[in-house]
């Protein structure tokens, strides 16, 4: 008899997940020969050999053209989702880092949520831990992820609908899809965190949604460049300065280095320019891209990731490090002197009032994180947090009567909103799978984005899979508007544009270093 890997047998799929034994089994009771998926002679292009995962109604496969290096795929199956795939792929086994790049076509008309694109997969049973980057019938392109066996999926959507090109690329566990048009730049949909055990299943696939009827699809250009296992000594960190649309779910890089370990963006008054901060400088850049450019701040040449410009524009707060204790600093916007506005430390900058006059911030005094307020002249700090925990990230709502901060008094790190004088504390969000971090209104008052870590995860560390989120309105539910590399730098001060359409955020990558 014949036993092909991924044949609609559900019973000998789940049956403990010890395909290759039940194979021989079946094969020696019943006299006849074994042939595996994965035998060398069933070689197609660059492939080892084509599977149908799960319960398939119809039989798939897979076509190679070599004169013009084009592969065509059919398969059915009813989803690739939930906690079960049926679908066909043409792979390899493979480990180490990966670049994935290809051109999709669906031939004819089908289902709107057919699928098509790569996948890295654990295993070719139908509940596999997997990362893909497909394009659905609709021309909608998303990156689907099911990080544990058995588990739930998940995914992100990309801001361009039907891409001429998709890219999914992994480094390490780290696993990121990216898009573009014809001879545009590639713009990243999201980075996901999976352990996937190598060696792995890479390759193409299609999915009909749709088990009475096949689905096929055509790919050209395609690459899969194994780059091998990288050690962690062998990678360094890449910074990329992105612009987050609302309207279109697009994401812009406007800037990358691996010489500068940069953070936290902060956008210009006038909407020309964006602040950061990097080996304790502070650098301007231009919104539509560039170089940056090292701002004066003289003697504060220690600042962290907590800076910001005033409502109209002529000035910058920044929180500089002397001792090893921060204190918040004024100077012009254009740059100079630098002017001390909190005597007492640690503080660190986070806001300032609509009308100019008053600075919020996050201080420790006698062990305890609190949110306080500060006369911009100088004066008394007013302490507006009392209780236990950890209480950070203040940010005033435009019209100045809110403050929204984030703090873990009640176990989960949520996000919470007060008056301007402390009172009525009140949490804005309670989900019981993220921590939240840094509440930034849009200027113009109707949405606010935040970061968020997985619950596990303590503090606000950096290099961590995080995701960006939104809320329209206080008893609106956020919705995720993106995943990526990042936590510490990423989005801790406001960085909206003046047009509440944009925002900008850092993202981070674990390159591999060039080789000399």
């Amino acid at each position: 008899m014949r036993f092909n890997i991924g044949t609609p047998r559900a019973s000998v799929q789940k049956a403990g997940g010890n395909l290759l034994s039940i194979a021989i089994w079946l094969a020696a009771v019943s006299g006849g020969a074994l042939t595996c998926g994965c035998a060398a002679d069933n070689a197609i292009g660059v492939f080892q050999s084509q599977s149908d995962v799960g319960e398939t109604g119809l039989p798939g496969k897979s076509e190679y053209d070599a004169a013009s290096g084009r592969y065509r795929l059919t398969g059915s199956g009813e989803n690739i989702w939930y906690h079960r795939d049926a679908f066909h792929f043409v792979w390899k086994r493979v480990s180490g880092d990966l670049e994935l790049i290809t051109q999709m076509e669906w031939e004819g008309a089908g289902h709107e949520h057919r699928k098509g694109g790569w996948m890295i997969r654990q295993d070719l049973d139908y509940d596999s831990a997997y990362v893909d980057a497909v394009i659905h019938g609709s021309g909608m392109a998303a990156m689907q992820f099911r990080k544990l066996k058995d588990g739930p999926t998940d995914e992100s959507q990309a801001g361009i609908a039907h891409p001429a090109w998709i890219k999914l690329a992994r480094q390490g566990s780290l696993y990121s899809m990216f898009v573009r048009q014809d001879g545009q730049p590639w713009e990243p949909v999201s980075t996901i965190s999976a352990n996937l055990i190598d060696p792995v299943y890479v390759g193409l696939v299609v999915c009909s949604h749709d088990n009475a009827q096949t689905a096929s699809a055509v790919f050209k250009n395609t690459t899969l460049a194994v780059k091998g296992v990288v050690s962690e000594e062998d990678r360094m960190l890449e910074s990329n300065l992105e612009i987050f649309d609302i309207q279109t779910g697009r994401r812009k890089t406007i800037f990358s280095s691996t010489a500068l370990h940069f953070e936290a963006p902060n956008w210009s008054r006038d909407g020309k320019t964006i602040l950061f901060n990097g080996g304790g400088r502070l650098y301007t850049i231009s919104a539509d891209g560039g170089l940056p450019n090292l701002l004066d701040t003289g003697f504060a040449d220690r600042c962290n990731n907590d800076h910001g410009y005033s409502p109209d524009g002529r000035q910058i707060a920044l929180s500089h490090q002397e001792n090893d204790i921060s204190r918040i600093y004024i100077l012009p916007a254009e740059g100079g002197a630098p002017r001390l506005a909190t005597e007492q430390g640690p503080s660190y900058w986070h806001g300032w009032s609509p009308d100019g006059k008053t600075l919020v911030y996050c201080g420790k005094r006698h062990g305890q994180f609190d949110i306080y307020t500060i006369p911009v002249e100088g004066g008394k700090e007013t302490r507006l947090t009392e209780a236990a925990g950890y209480n950070d990230g203040p940010e005033y709502s435009p019209d100045g009567k809110t403050i929204y901060f984030n703090s873990d008094r009640e176990g989960p790190m949520l996000l919470w909103k007060m008056d301007a004088d402390g009172g009525n504390q009140t949490p804005i969000t309670f989900s019981d799978q993220y921590n939240d971090w840094f509440a930034h209104p849009s200027p113009d008052g109707r949405q606010i984005v935040f970061l968020s870590y997985d619950k596990t995860v303590q503090g606000h560390p950096a290099n961590r899979e995080v995701a960006l989120r939104l809320m329209h309105g206080l008893d609106d539910e956020p919705r995720t508007l993106t995943r990526l590399f990042g936590g510490q730098g990423t989005l801790n001060v406001h960085s909206w544009a003046p047009d509440s359409r944009r925002f900008a955020f850092v993202s981070y990558r674990l390159v591999e270093k060039q080789k000399p």
